[in-house]
């Protein structure tokens, strides 16, 4: 009786064991929105090394080589490879030929977040293609160009060393004693870690809370602390009396830009003249050769904002135009829904005049509608702005994984120290269990972005007969999403050639653009008339061409722009 149990058990276990399996193709099913059982296994809980980094990307190109290819734009100033990856359908076309959107992140050493916001981007839209109709239709239409981190000797120190640093790394001899690296951090207590240093005192200006030791706050007037901060973790290694100077990076790489450029004496981390560094003259190289580039993210931290230009007051009437602001406005404004807790915000008027910026070149100088996210918010903590206690999220969410003990050790000019307080992990970094969801987030916002860049349209082509044997052709190209083929800035310093509209067939006699179709009046192009020079088409707007033809030949309008793609149309008359 017991075997007959056990057997009928068994067979039970095994029908329900199919079932499952047969509902769910696996060991797993499908959450909305996410790749259940992706081809190229990946964590968004964890930050990945330069390696990692590495590994990732080749194994992406591997497994879809008809999406994403991937290269090196140069070397860093370490000799690490400045990686490229370009997704695209590339059975829709060259990546040359359609509208591009260029994403990067890292840029500063310390910032290192962006580049998973980067890669997740990369890996989501592998997975998901031929699985999302979006998604797939996207990737037919557009190209996005990923660079994951644009300061990988800064990503390096940042995952490998104790120290954080938030400029790339050039050794520098700041104090000018002829000597660098000597007064590097020093990790006193052996943790990997460089963190805070304090040390007792009677009179001192801190104390800790009496609800949470952990945390130091300050003394009111007329009372005594037990403590006093002492700065970083470090030590005068070369007598000069200073600690942590001369360290292993000294220059802002994002104040490196040939655009609004200042010397350091005006803004600090300049360096000595623009595109001064590897790093900078890569990605420039690599973004010049590439003129489809129609809209750019760049991912920094923290603060929760999506930050538009200008980054020096005055310069929008020098290159931000009405219509364009209106595309940042509306783009920004669905980007804030995007992102809970995230806000568009101006650089020079909501937060401080950035010389030499990434942002500025990218709009200024290529003529690129372009954003740059602050990410992580302590909005992230709790939902709510109002709660922000990096101590109680700790405690509450990370179980004060993300605290470092404070721990007595002997400094050779301080004496008895403590050294203590949040590991560099926290505070500027996203927490593992918000880092896919975030990622995710601007992700999405970025591939808003792209959809948005232009999308060229033949709509209609009417043909009339008319005196003497010719023909009266007239063509409507319209551009069906909201960035126009040429920003203001580009129209104005002629940064991409124009928009040609071109007729094939007849022998074409006069072409023109009807500048106001209603009262029916044109503007006449005596020169090449059968390719008709457009200076933009603008978003969600169309322009009328027309032409005067003699022949029988069937009639063919191609459309061609750097940054608007390629559009054809057949008339069927």
């Amino acid at each position: 009786m017991k075997k007959s149990l056990y057997t009928i058990a068994v067979s039970v276990l095994i029908l329900v064991s199919q079932q499952v399996t047969a509902q769910t193709g696996g060991f797993s099913f499908k959450a909305a929105g996410s790749p259940a059982e992706p081809k190229v296994a990946a964590v968004w809980n964890k930050y990945y090394t330069y390696e990692g980094i590495t590994d990732l990307c080749n194994r992406l190109v591997k497994a879809y080589p008809g999406l994403i290819t991937m290269e090196s734009a140069g070397k860093s100033y370490a000799g690490r490879d400045m990686i490229v990856l370009t997704l695209t359908d590339k059975a829709t076309g060259s990546h040359a030929s359609k509208p591009a959107y260029w994403v990067d992140g890292n840029i500063h050493g310390n910032e290192i977040q962006g580049t998973e916001m980067a890669l997740y981007t990369a890996w989501y839209l592998c997975e998901m293609y031929g699985k999302n109709d979006f998604i797939t239709e996207l990737l037919g239409e557009k190209t996005i160009y990923i660079a994951p981190t644009i300061n990988p000797d800064g990503r390096a120190y940042f995952t490998g060393n104790a120290g954080s640093l938030r400029s790339g790394v050039v050794p520098r001899d700041d104090d000018r004693d002829g000597l660098v690296d000597e007064d590097g951090f020093e990790d006193l207590n052996g943790d990997g870690e460089i963190s805070m240093m304090r040390r007792k005192a009677a009179d001192g200006n801190m104390k800790s809370d009496p609800a949470d030791p952990r945390k130091m706050i300050p003394v009111v007037p007329g009372e005594k602390g037990d403590y006093e901060t002492v700065g970083r973790e470090g030590i005068d290694n070369d007598g000069d009396g200073l600690i942590n100077e001369d360290g292993p990076g000294s220059y802002d790489p994002n104040r490196d830009w040939g655009y609004n450029w200042e010397p350091n004496y005006v803004q600090n981390g300049a360096d000595k003249y623009p595109f001064s560094l590897p790093e900078t003259r890569a990605i420039r190289d690599f973004i010049t050769s590439h003129p489809n580039i129609t809209g750019s993210q760049s991912f920094h931290n923290s603060g929760g904002m999506i930050l538009k230009g200008p980054s020096v007051e005055g310069g929008g009437s020098e290159v931000y135009s009405r219509p364009d602001d209106r595309v940042y406005e509306s783009i920004g404004r669905t980007g804030e829904k995007i992102i809970p807790g995230y806000r568009l915000l101006t650089i020079w008027k909501d937060m401080y005049t950035v010389w030499g910026g990434e942002l500025d070149w990218m709009y200024g100088s290529m003529g690129v509608f372009v954003y740059s996210n602050e990410l992580w918010t302590s909005y992230l903590m709790f939902n709510d702005t109002t709660q922000t206690d990096n101590y109680e999220f700790d405690r509450l969410l990370l179980f004060e994984d993300a605290f470092l003990p404070w721990e007595e050790v002997d400094h050779p000019v301080y004496g008895k120290v403590e050294v203590g307080g949040f590991s560099k992990n926290f505070g500027r970094v996203h927490p593992g269990f918000l880092l896919e969801s975030d990622a995710h987030r601007n992700m999405a916002f970025v591939l808003y972005n792209a959809w948005q860049t232009p999308k060229l349209e033949v709509s209609d082509i009417k043909v009339r007969e008319i005196k003497g044997g010719l023909k009266e052709i007239t063509a409507t190209v319209s551009n069906i999403r909201m960035m126009p083929t040429h920003s203001a800035q580009n129209i104005k310093y002629r940064i991409t050639p124009p928009d040609y509209i071109t007729l094939k067939g007849p022998t074409v006699i006069s072409g023109m653009v009807v500048t106001d179709p209603l009262n029916n009046v044109t503007l006449e192009q005596k020169k090449d008339p059968e390719t008709l020079r457009i200076e933009n088409i603008p978003g969600y707007g169309k322009v009328v061409v027309r032409w005067i033809a003699r022949g029988n030949s069937p009639v063919t309008v191609n459309v061609r722009s750097v940054k608007g793609g390629t559009a054809s149309r057949a008339s069927i008359e």
